[in-house]
């Protein structure tokens, strides 16, 4: 049994990855509430990843995974960005990441081998119009994610899941009506956007020990989106 930490994982992709892990593991979800999570054999920790220092008394000694699931989609045209919006972004996505992983890193050290998963986006490897502060943060986190994996090898291995859009509550206002799902579905070279499943299924892989021989990657969870060019 590991114990594992989920930073937001009261819903969407955080609440999917939850139960999926539930079973077997040791569940800690530190999040604003506990939305999604009643059902669930979860622990759950009020955190709020802007505004709070995260409860190390109410974690185990040991932690033998950590998935950092907050995430921002920010999509505005260059011109009507703000310094702060930028700053906003970096805050969610990377430095509340930072914050957590510096909390807590005894604890992971003191595992055999620990495993930190985080979340980048498509946008960080294409050039995708209006995505200029979201895609900067997401790019902070893919250099950060191999800097850190190559620091504490072996002992800690740090991986990145890169989505592309995934049937979130944060992504409602881009598939909240059947025309615009069948637009982004046909966006995707496998012709559908993704699910919490596909994304939960990829977290559970790499902070398990059936990744053990992995670190350092990208893994672009995408529906071919990043490396595939098809007509239609």
């Amino acid at each position: 049994m590991k114990n594992i930490l989920l930073i937001g994982g009261s819903y969407g992709i955080g609440l999917a990855i939850a139960k999926e892990l539930e079973s077997g593991n040791k569940i800690f979800v530190a999040s604003r509430t506990n939305e999604g999570l009643t059902n669930l054999n979860v622990t759950h920790i009020p955190f709020d990843v802007i505004t709070d220092t995260l409860d190390t008394t109410k974690l185990p000694a040991v932690i033998d995974g950590l998935i950092y699931c907050p995430g921002s989609i920010n999509l505005r045209p260059f011109k009507a960005l703000k310094i702060e919006a930028f700053e906003n972004d970096l805050q969610i996505n990377f430095i509340g990441a930072v914050k957590v992983i510096q909390s807590i890193l005894p604890n992971l050290t003191a595992s055999q081998q620990s495993s930190i998963v985080l979340f980048s986006s498509v946008a960080a490897s294409m050039g995708m119009p209006f995505h200029t502060s979201v895609a900067a943060a997401k790019g902070a986190i893919e250099g950060f994610a191999k800097a850190l994996a190559a620091e504490y090898a072996p002992k800690i291995r740090v991986n990145v899941i890169a989505p592309s859009l995934t049937d979130t509550p944060l992504a409602d206002k881009f598939l909240n009506n059947e025309e615009k799902k069948e637009k982004s579905a046909l966006r995707h070279p496998l012709k559908r956007f993704g699910t919490t499943n596909d994304i939960a299924q990829m977290a559970n892989f790499l902070i398990s020990d059936n990744s053990s021989w992995i670190s350092g990657q990208i893994f672009h969870v995408d529906g071919g989106m990043s490396t595939l060019l098809v007509n239609g």
